[in-house]
């Protein structure tokens, strides 16, 4: 039975033409295409013919059904039309030297391959089209046809297909061609179609099914079948965050994009010019193996006439996107596959094969290859499989779903390749030492024979040795080839190959033996030389991203070889830099668990490792283990004797770490200290330029701020963010760091529109150098969404968007970091001005009890947090509940920071309003007259707090019936907030309806 016939296309008015039945294998559909334009071009008529008959119809009946339309049959074979059915070669010679020849004028064939063809084709005279350009191709089909060229008008589809021969312009990582890909032709089909009939700008489709089903062959097929609709096709590897980053971003110089910045820049590049079809409209990209949806929105270009394609195990993908269940082979797809590459076996054979491993693709693929090429019957195979006369394998290997028979048939197939192919094994055992998914490989050969074990010189010496052995493993469908872009010299270096996670799994546990450590010991050493040794470059993140997955699944932390301590020392460095912190830590983890095993706690390895490990823990808020791991450090490096000047290094870089964790926990004082003294010797040791010395001084305004000291922060973050523009670059993260410590200094001067206009900008910088979801991005828009609030922005606006960022960030770190806390703080504030008080109050709370299991009770920062809850309170009429909130956080504030802090001042000023409103009118009067002479000192005439404060204090003296005293205060703080904020101001617009102040609370960890 053939498949259904497509519609008839190019009849042209008048004139003679004749019809062509056009008829095609799915995976020759791009040519199909091709020739039915051409003739078309030329004034005939044609009808395109899909053809796989089921296996059970005659295949002379199947020609026969070609014959119902009125014309010529034109086949497009190749050695794989050949083997459709699947059909043995008897069954197609007895076709074509009996029906074929005796209707030999009704048929006519082109030719697609270079291989040799049955020479029972012979009878179809066909003309071969492969490797020929596009003019001579379509010569030698007019001439075939006995056609005369004459070029009528046909209307062109919108979306025509280019010539097969021809690739698109840019063509990114695909993986190789499966040329034993079989059936799936109704998928790609329907694939194609929702594909090309979504509504503009929202072609995405998913697919999603479980780990071996055969998703990224579906999806790879896809791209090389209809290759000839798209001028731009890219792949996009998703095992790891980075790594699919890098991926996309280098789409930006293959379109011709500017590729020198950021990678986080990169991407949003390529996503903006693809959203405009730039430089072209017909574009693909395929997202292998994406888990976590959440990400979308940074990739997905969100318009454009172009594709997405997603592969997944995760079926939480709904939003903007069409899904596509992928499940097992249909039989008929199982028996097909099986018996091309065994054709020695029946059809009742293959479909015992089928069954025993419940048409699962992956574990065909591994049958198939086994019967293939040992030729061996089924009855003795699936015997084998089945356990007679084996030791039946105790292992939790294999996933639930999979059949014990196929960890059976792996066994079976290393015993083999033992035999007749032993470095196949040793190449095997040594990717199993990988993390599965894609493995370097290719970098084995670039390690000098000298310094490989004796045992593996071979792989860098016998480039032969190591061709059979790959070729084997991929002959056996244990690896797949990646395709990847050639460098120069030895292209075996740039070899690269994916194993499935099953397959790893399976292969991990049946090659574990005595000589693990040499294999172990090998791919550190390639590990090594995959390293480009700087890890703060963006450029080489996508490296670093691909390795880090092979470092714990390598036991590379147990290694004793000083290169490889410092290639993990450089992978630390890179989680840093680019935002992994919690991957990071777990990684800084792993090493301290060997190094302390084997290394002295003063070795420079270890010192480095606990400057690492000391950032990443801070950064995802786990400070106090932090502050024991500095403070250890610091106190063996003071008792050690100071022999040189890298010891005095040594030293500043332990005091800065201990200053940071200080900070963090809220001994603001003692931390300014020691950070004092880490700028002094690094301007001593390096000069006031150099990138340490800067970092010191940034750190040094953080500081600054945390003490309220706002305008010497300013002075200080300024200098930093100037030198670092001329030192760094503009768009430098250390020099974006500076711009955003800037405008949030201003933001605290009150300096709200200047604050406002800076972290605007510097909000557009760190989307592009860095990416939406870097942590240090997701700072900057914190910083903009309360820069936008203080300069009075829309509420409606802010609120819609700090529920989208409080999303990201519960995305990028969880709900109990630090920074989540503080979003969450400044949320719930800003709901309760905005009379959502329920809300406000669930979130203040949470934020609360965050801090104070991170920080502890006696903390700056979760003490001010109950002025927040006091103005809750007394949003739902709690007045007494209110005032004692603020009583106890004026005590505990005066008391950790001094009663001239401005955090301190701002409780103080709640705090005369909550004794105003509980009819306390001199204690009242005497507070808020109190704080605002502080804030006078400590933060100017014109700062917002201490306007709020004299308009606190005048409602205080006209509730003591002082009215001449209190009119002439709320003038003089009207015309300062008039001047300073604007007319329209809300600040001002409150002073001016004498609406009592209040201060809310923003936490700051530094």
């Amino acid at each position: 039975m053939v498949a259904q016939r497509e519609t008839a296309r190019g009849r042209p008015p008048g004139g003679e033409s004749e019809h062509f039945v056009v008829v095609f294998p799915g995976y020759h559909r791009g040519w199909g295409n091709w020739i039915a334009h051409r003739l078309e071009s030329h004034g005939h008529r044609t009808t395109l013919q899909r053809w796989d008959p089921d296996r059970e119809q005659p295949l002379e009946e199947a020609l026969v059904d070609l014959q119902l339309a009125t014309g010529r049959v034109l086949l497009v074979i190749s050695d794989l039309f050949l083997q459709l059915g699947p059909r043995t070669e008897a069954d197609w010679n007895a076709v074509l030297r009996g029906y074929v020849a005796a209707h030999a004028e009704e048929f006519a064939a082109v030719n697609l391959t270079n291989r040799e063809l049955l020479p029972a084709t012979a009878v179809l005279e066909p003309v071969n089209l492969w490797g020929v350009g596009e003019e001579e191709a379509e010569r030698r089909l007019l001439n075939r046809l006995g056609l005369r060229p004459r070029r009528v008008p046909v209307p062109q589809p919108g979306y025509a297909s280019r010539y097969p021969n021809d690739p698109p312009a840019v063509w990114g990582e695909v993986p190789r061609r499966n040329g034993r890909f079989t059936g799936r032709d109704v998928i790609l089909g329907d694939l194609q179609q929702r594909l090309m009939d979504a509504e503009h700008g929202a072609a995405v489709c998913t697919l999603v099914g479980t780990a071996g089903i055969g998703k990224t062959q579906i999806a790879a097929e896809y791209a090389h079948r209809f290759a000839p609709d798209y001028d731009v096709v890219w792949w996009v590897n998703c095992d790891q965050r980075n790594t699919q980053r890098d991926t996309f971003g280098a789409l930006a110089a293959e379109i011709g994009l500017d590729s020198s910045g950021e990678v986080g820049e990169r991407v949003r590049a390529v996503r903006d010019a693809l959203r405009r079809n730039e430089p072209s409209g017909r574009w693909l990209l395929i997202f292998d193996g994406w888990e976590e949806p959440e990400d979308a929105a940074g990739y997905l270009p969100q318009g454009g006439s172009g594709h997405v394609l997603i592969t997944s195990r995760n079926k939480s993908w709904r939003s903007g996107t069409d899904i596509k269940q992928i499940s097992a082979f249909r039989r008929a797809e199982s028996t097909g596959y099986l018996m091309r590459r065994a054709p020695h076996i029946t059809v009742e054979q293959a479909d015992q094969v089928a069954g025993e491993f419940q048409d699962l693709p992956l574990q065909l693929a591994q049958a198939a290859a086994w019967l293939g090429e040992e030729g061996m019957e089924v009855p003795e195979y699936l015997r084998m499989v089945r356990g007679v006369g084996l030791t039946r394998l105790e292992s939790n290997t294999m996933p639930d779903d999979y059949p014990y028979s196929s960890m059976t048939s792996w066994s079976m197939l290393l015993n083999k390749l033992r035999k007749s192919e032993p470095r196949a094994v040793e190449l095997l055992s040594l990717c199993s030492v990988f993390a599965p998914g894609r493995i370097p490989l290719g970098l084995a050969r670039a390690i000098p024979s000298g310094e490989l074990p004796e045992s593996l010189r071979w792989l860098s010496s016998d480039r032969s040795g190591w061709s059979r052995a790959l070729d084997s493993l991929v002959n056996y469908s244990v690896l797949t080839r990646e395709a990847r872009t050639p460098a120069m010299g030895d292209v075996d270096q740039n070899d690269s190959v994916h194993m499935h996670q099953v397959v790893h799994s399976v292969i991990g546990e049946l090659t574990r033996g005595r000589e693990d450590e040499v294999y172990r010991d090998t791919v550190h050493r390639l590990l090594v030389e995959a390293d480009p040794g700087t890890p703060n470059d963006s450029r080489q993140w996508g490296r670093y991203a691909e390795m880090l997955p092979h470092l714990v699944a390598s036991a590379a932390p147990a290694s004793r070889e000083r290169r490889v301590q410092e290639m993990l020392l450089n992978c630390l460095r890179y989680c840093f830099a680019s935002g992994e912190y919690s991957v990071g830590s777990e990684l800084a983890e792993s090493i301290r668990a060997d190094w302390e095993t084997f290394l002295d706690p003063a070795a420079d390895q270890m010192l480095a490792l606990a400057t690492l490990q000391g950032n990443l823990l801070r950064q995802r808020g786990r400070f106090r283990e932090a502050q024991l791991l500095d403070s250890a450090r610091l106190q063996r490096l003071r008792g050690m004797p100071h022999a040189d000047g890298l010891h005095e290094e040594a030293v500043m870089d332990a005091t800065s770490c201990l200053a940071s964790d200080l900070r963090l926990l809220g001994q603001y004082d003692e931390a300014l200290q020691l950070q004092e003294q880490v700028v002094e010797v690094s301007r001593r040791l390096y000069g006031p330029l150099e990138w340490t010395s800067l970092l010191a001084q940034h750190n040094l305004a953080v500081g600054l701020r945390l003490l309220g000291r706002y305008e010497d922060a300013y002075e200080t973050d300024l200098d930093t963010l100037r030198k670092r523009e001329q030192e760094l670059r503009a768009r430098h993260p250390h020099t974006l760091a500076s711009g955003n410590a800037s405008a949030r200094d201003l933001r605290l001067m009150g300096r709200y529109q200047e604050a406002l206009a800076r972290q605007e900008l510097g909000m557009r910088l760190h989307q592009q150098v860095l990416g939406a979801q870097h942590p240090q991005t997701l700072m900057a828009r914190h910083n903009l969404l309360l820069c936008q609030r203080r300069a009075g922005a829309p509420g409606q606006d802010i609120a819609t968007a700090m529920a989208l960022l409080l999303e990201q960030h519960e995305k990028v770190h969880n709900r109990s970091h630090y920074s989540t806390l503080s979003l969450l703080t400044d949320y719930g504030n800003f709901l309760r001005e905005q009379g959502d008080v329920d809300l406000a109050r669930e979130l203040l709370i949470e934020a609360e009890d965050g801090f104070r299991s991170l920080l502890g009770q006696a903390h700056p920062v979760p003490t001010a947090m109950q002025s927040n809850a006091g103005l809750v309170l007394q949003a739902e009429g709690e007045r007494d509940g209110a005032l004692n909130m603020f009583e106890q956080a004026l005590v505990g504030l005066t008391t950790l920071l001094g009663a001239d802090h401005p955090t301190t001042l701002g409780c103080a000023l709640n705090a005369s309003g909550g004794r105003n409103l509980s009819e306390a009118l001199e204690d009242a009067y005497e507070l808020s007259g109190d704080t605002l002479e502080r804030s006078r000192r400590a933060l100017g005439e014109d700062h917002p707090l201490t306007l709020s404060c004299m308009v606190a204090h005048a409602g205080d003296l006209r509730s003591l019936r002082r009215r001449e005293e209190a009119r002439t205060l709320e003038n003089t703080a009207l015309e300062r907030f008039t001047h300073s904020l604007g007319a329209q101001h809300h600040h001002t617009l409150a002073a001016r309806r004498r609406t009592r102040p209040y201060w809310d609370y923003e936490p700051y960890l530094g």
